[in-house]
């Protein structure tokens, strides 16, 4: 899982082939030819979805994690994983295009994610489920599995427990 060009939790496809990271728009970019090339490609595939999974930014998603992505699909929404995709028409019009979810889901797929656990695909999608921005993901997030949390987001909330308990103690005595 990459995404197209912002920055987030997972690695960029532009900063990728850039090989450095990009300042303002990759079209800049003197590699911007590779990686509109790199894109176009990526977005052709059909063991990819493309996405707006990750902060409302294009996402590309390979085919081996669709099963905990749709096992997981309540967590997201459907507008997140509904498949987006640009078009440009016969008179330069740039058209976006979205197939919603979960009409793009293949039934092979749907049949993995009967075999799938919850605990198995919150493994795969850790990177995502880690920092998700919704308030039901944060507050599934603080009831998770500790082993599932980056270590750095560990020690935080290990720090803000710590601070809590010395604010009980300070206001009891």
């Amino acid at each position: 899982m990459v995404l197209q060009a912002a920055r987030g939790r997972v690695p960029n496809l532009a900063e990728t082939i850039a090989r450095e990271p990009i300042r303002g728009s990759w079209w800049g970019h003197p590699k911007d030819r590779q990686i509109f090339r790199a894109a176009r490609a990526i977005s052709e595939s059909p063991a990819i979805l493309v996405c707006k999974l990750i902060d409302n930014k294009v996402t590309y998603v390979h085919r081996r994690v669709w099963p905990a992505l749709v096992k997981l699909a309540p967590r997201f929404g459907n507008k997140r994983l509904a498949k987006v995709s640009d078009e440009h028409t016969n008179t330069g019009a740039h058209v976006s295009r979205r197939l919603p979810f979960p009409e793009w889901v293949p039934a092979d797929v749907m049949k993995e994610v009967e075999k799938l656990s919850v605990p198995e695909a919150e493994r795969i999608l850790s990177a995502v489920l880690a920092q998700n921005s919704s308030k039901a993901a944060r507050k599934l997030w603080r009831s998770a599995d500790p082993h599932l949390i980056p270590l750095p987001v560990r020690e935080r909330r290990s720090r803000k427990r710590h601070v809590s308990e010395e604010r009980r103690t300070i206001a009891t005595n």
